[in-house]
């Protein structure tokens, strides 16, 4: 069934859309006051509370390539897909306890930043040039390009350098003006209006005739898929090279590319190195956790109930547009797209800070001590402009690379496991010198690179991604071992405040609790997982 997407949009949604628009272009802008200072534009002074470091987290992770991807796999395969979304409830909570604290107490501004204070600088200097690299070609122009795509989905008579230009400037605008502070406070309205459009558009296809809010409807109409659909870790699924997502590798890879994105991703643990303190860097974690388990029934659930309104869809990409098309009312179309927007809006600046914020903090000014702070705020905002042109730039020539495109993207499955090695051991282990740390990163990233190779080229067996990062992983953690007498490893009292042996602070009492605030969202996570086993 191919349809046609295009929208004779009515003068209510066109009006709500672009109020979306200039009511977060207006807030970005006026978030530049007082934006004077480089810990200003990238860390909002240090001074962000919880509710909006928790919103941030969860718009700023919901891409619109998300949000059509999810609706999407949910529709082909089922709940699997959401095993990434709770997931990262588990990884939060872990991230809460244990680098949370380590994070503040240190006072680092990078994520990198860490790696130079636990090892040396040049494992500062590797980790933050790959992730610039992968944050201006693959993250920023990636977002603006996928940004124009969706776009184009429903408005087909869009040019896609046109409006990646368009998604840049007013992205960068506000982000270059208002810095961190701008892009956060705009991720709690895009949050807000994400989940409300998601909401909305799942209440539609539950009234749906072909639902009518029965369950024995759903179960009679997917018949013998029944089971298999409704299985966030079906063990039917072979379990190392499933198509979709093989069960041993929700078990073994999706923790380890978690644990990278969420606590070693500078563009997502940025919001929580700007907390005020420890306690909201804490709380606004655990609400980014909360507010990833809903996505189970807003996002992915409407993709699988799908099936039963629209069975004859032969792409994944085309169950989203179909069910904003044809299930929502006039007023509400507005709405869900002005959430697609918010989510295409939210990947672009924060990968656009992030960047920067790297780019400024860990090679300008390192290379320039002398900077002021108001110098390095308007180095910051250069770099930002510099980045938004080259992204916007390159965003469209990605067309004519697909294939290389979903390479790169799949190759972060590649690049993750040295990382997240030198980050848990760094932290748990004592010991490790600057060279045990390179020779991680280096070595761990030459093995990914040869086995990405051989396993194109069919000398090894093509195995899920997420089973690649399983194995990679195990491959670094022995390079990092096998290479801890190497070199002089830094004063144990010089790193103590780097590991988890330094403790950490006494938690709040009652429900201010971080410690019971997680116990509560594991075992919220428990019951969903158990629920759709």
């Amino acid at each position: 069934m191919e349809s046609n997407f295009a929208l004779e949009l009515s003068q209510i949604d066109l009006g709500i859309i672009v109020i979306y628009f200039f009511v977060v272009l207006a807030i970005g802008l006026r978030m530049s006051r007082g934006q004077e200072s480089g810990e200003d534009l990238f860390l909002a002074g240090r001074n962000l509370g919880w509710i909006s470091i928790g919103f941030s987290l969860f718009a700023s992770n919901i891409s619109s390539t998300t949000l059509i991807g999810l609706v999407g796999a949910a529709y082909t395969g089922g709940l699997y897909v959401s095993n990434y979304e709770w997931m990262a409830t588990v990884v939060l909570v872990f991230f809460v306890f244990y680098y949370v604290p380590i994070f503040i107490r240190s006072r680092i501004t990078t994520i990198p930043e860490f790696l130079e204070r636990r090892f040396g600088p040049a494992s500062r200097k590797y980790f933050s040039g790959l992730t610039i690299i992968t944050s201006v070609m693959v993250d920023t122009a990636g977002s603006l390009y996928a940004g124009a795509i969706v776009l184009n989905i429903f408005f087909p008579q869009l040019d896609l350098f046109f409006t990646c230009i368009v998604l840049a400037v007013v992205a960068g605008l506000y982000t270059a003006a208002g810095g961190l502070a701008a892009v956060v406070y705009t991720d709690v309205i895009q949050a807000v209006v994400l989940l409300l459009g998601s909401t909305l558009l799942t209440y539609n296809v539950f009234a749906h005739e072909a639902i009518n809010f029965s369950w024995e409807t759903i179960q009679a109409g997917l018949g013998g898929d029944y089971d298999a659909m409704f299985s966030v870790v079906n063990p039917t699924h072979h379990p190392l090279n499933d198509p979709n997502l093989p069960w041993l590798g929700t078990l073994v890879g999706v923790p380890i590319l978690g644990f990278y994105f969420w606590v070693t991703n500078q563009y997502i643990a940025q919001r929580v190195l700007g907390a005020k303190d420890e306690d909201n860097a804490r709380w606004g974690a655990l609400l980014g956790g909360l507010l990833k388990l809903p996505v189970i029934f807003i996002m992915v659930l409407p993709g699988v109930l799908a099936k039963l309104i629209f069975p004859d869809l032969t792409n994944g990409d085309q169950v989203f547009p179909t069910l904003v098309t044809q299930l929502l009312p006039v007023g509400v179309i507005g709405l869900v797209l002005a959430g697609l927007v918010a989510a295409i809006m939210s990947s672009i600046d924060s990968t656009l800070n992030s960047a920067s914020a790297l780019v400024t903090l860990d090679f300008v000014k390192p290379a320039k001590p002398d900077l002021t702070d108001k110098q390095v705020a308007m180095v910051g905002r250069i770099t930002m402009g510099v980045i938004m042109v080259v992204a916007a730039l390159w965003a469209p020539q990605i067309a004519n690379f697909q294939g290389l495109f979903a390479y790169l993207q799949e190759m972060l499955a590649y690049l993750v496991p040295p990382v997240a090695v030198l980050f848990l051991l760094g932290v748990f282990r004592p010991g490790g010198s600057g060279h045990t740390a390179l020779a991680t990163l280096i070595g761990g990233h030459i093995a990914s690179v040869l086995t990405f190779a051989l396993q194109k080229a069919g000398v090894l067996p093509d195995l899920h991604f997420t089973i690649v990062a399983g194995i990679l992983f195990v491959v670094s953690g022995l390079i990092y071992m096998a290479t801890l007498s190497w070199g002089d490893a830094k004063p144990e009292e010089e790193v103590r405040d780097l590991m988890v042996t330094a403790g950490s602070s006494p938690a709040q009492p009652g429900w201010k609790s971080y410690k019971r605030q997680s116990a509560v969202l594991m075992v919220l996570t428990a019951m969903l997982v158990i629920v759709f086993w």
